[in-house]
C-alpha cells in the first residue's frame, strides 16, 4: 500500500516526492541519533530538554589557602629613581626578594620550568631559572615574620644609572617581587609555595602610575595560576577568608585588594547595593567566565547564557561561596 502511494506521488510530482522522502529521512535519523545518546537538533527537542542542555557549565572548585599577600601602600610616590615601598602581609614567615629589570621572556620561561623541570621554592631556584637575566637583585636578609605588615623599601642603587626601561613593548619588567616561605616545613603544609608579582614602576618613558600588573601563584604540585581581578557589580561582602580556585583558581575581592589588584574597575561606591543586577533581590554570588563579571545571584544564574553586563557569551561559571556558607553568613549577621 505504501509502495503504491509513493509511486503515485512520484508520478504526480517528482519534486514533492523527493522533498517528502528527504524530510522522513531527516526525522528518522534524528530519532535514531537521540536513541543512541548522540546530538539531536534543537528543533526536535522539547522545551524542558532544551533548557537543561543549554545551562552554563559549573566550574569545579577547590579551596586553597594563600599564605602570601602584597600591596603598594603609596603608589603615587613610586618611581624608578626614588624606588617603591612594598607591604607584605603573610600568614607565615616569608622572604621578600626583588629583581629590577627582569627579562620578560626569561621570567615566563622560569614559570614553565616550575611546571616541567623543577619547583621554584626559593629565590635561588628562581635565579637559576632566570639565568641571572636581571639588572639588580635586592633581598631583605631578615625574614618577614607572619602578620608583620612593616613597609619594605626597594630601590635601585645610584651606580646602576637606570632612569627608564625603554619604550613599550619592553624586553624587561621594571620590578618583579618574589615571596617565598622561609621555613621549609611550611612548604610541606601549603599548596602555594611562592608568589611572583610583576610590578610597573613609572619612569621617564612610561609614566603610568605604579601598580601590580600580574600576580602568579606557584603550587607545590607544579602548576602556577595567574591571579585575576573580579569585576564586581555590587558592594557585596567577602565570602570567605581563604582563596578559592575555580577548576583550579579564583579569589574574592578582599584578597584582591590585599594583593594590590583592585583597580578602577573594582572600585565600588557606597550607595550601591549588594543585590543581583537582574532581580535586585538576591545577593550576587556567581562569577561568569571569561568576562569575570560577578553580577548574578543563585536564582538568576540558570537563565543566562550571556553576561547581563557586557553581553559576552558565558563559557563557565563558579560561585564565590556555597549555599551553606551563605546561610552561615546570614545567621552570623542576624
Amino acid at each position: 500500500m505504501a509502495a503504491v502511494f509513493l509511486v503515485t506521488l512520484y508520478e504526480y510530482s517528482p519534486l514533492f516526492y523527493i522533498a517528502l522522502v528527504s524530510v522522513c529521512f531527516l526525522v528518522t535519523s534524528a530519532l535514531v541519533l537521540g536513541w543512541f545518546g548522540l546530538g539531536v537538533p534543537v528543533i526536535l527537542r522539547n522545551s524542558e530538554e532544551t533548557e537543561s542542555s543549554t545551562r552554563v557549565l559549573k566550574k569545579r572548585m577547590r579551596q586553597v589557602k594563600n599564605p602570601f599577600g602584597l600591596e603598594i601602600p603609596n603608589p603615587a610616590a613610586a618611581s624608578v629613581t626614588r624606588g617603591v615601598t612594598l607591604t607584605p602581609d603573610c600568614l607565615e614567615d616569608c622572604v621578600l626578594t626583588c629583581y629590577w629589570g627582569c627579562n620578560v621572556q626569561k621570567l615566563h620561561e622560569a614559570l614553565q620550568k616550575h611546571v616541567y623541570c623543577f619547583r621554584i621554592k626559593t629565590p635561588q631556584a628562581l635565579e637559576d631559572a632566570l639565568y641571572n637575566e636581571y639588572l639588580y637583585k635586592q633581598q631583605h636578609l631578615q625574614s618577614i615574620k607572619k602578620n608583620d605588615k612593616a613597609e619594605k623599601y626597594c630601590q635601585l642603587p645610584e651606580d646602576a644609572q637606570v632612569v627608564d626601561f625603554g619604550p613599550v613593548p619592553r624586553a624587561r619588567y621594571p620590578l618583579v617581587a618574589l615571596l617565598t616561605l622561609a621555613d621549609e616545613e611550611d612548604r610541606e603544609i601549603y599548596d602555594i609555595i611562592a608568589m611572583v608579582a610583576v610590578i610597573h614602576i613609572p619612569d621617564q618613558s612610561y609614566r603610568l602610575s605604579c601598580r601590580i600588573l600580574y600576580q602568579y601563584l606557584l603550587l607545590a604540585q607544579g602548576q602556577y595560576h595567574d591571579l585575576k581581578q573580579l569585576f564586581m557589580s555590587a558592594n557585596s561582602p567577602a565570602p570567605s577568608s581563604s582563596n578559592t580556585f575555580p577548576g583550579e583558581g579564583s579569589t574574592d575581592r578582599g584578597s584582591l585588594e590585599k594583593a594590590g589588584l583592585a583597580g578602577d574597575e573594582l572600585e565600588l561606591q557606597e550607595e550601591n547595593s549588594k543585590d543581583c543586577v537582574v532581580c535586585q533581590n538576591g545577593p550576587v554570588n556567581w562569577v561568569l567566565l571569561p568576562c569575570r563579571h560577578t553580577c548574578l545571584c543563585d536564582g538568576c544564574i540558570k537563565y543566562f547564557l550571556q553576561c547581563p553586563m557586557c553581553r559576552q557569551f558565558v563559557q563557565e561559571s563558579f560561585p564565590l561561596c556555597s549555599k551553606k556558607e551563605q546561610d552561615e553568613d546570614e545567621s552570623t549577621h542576624v
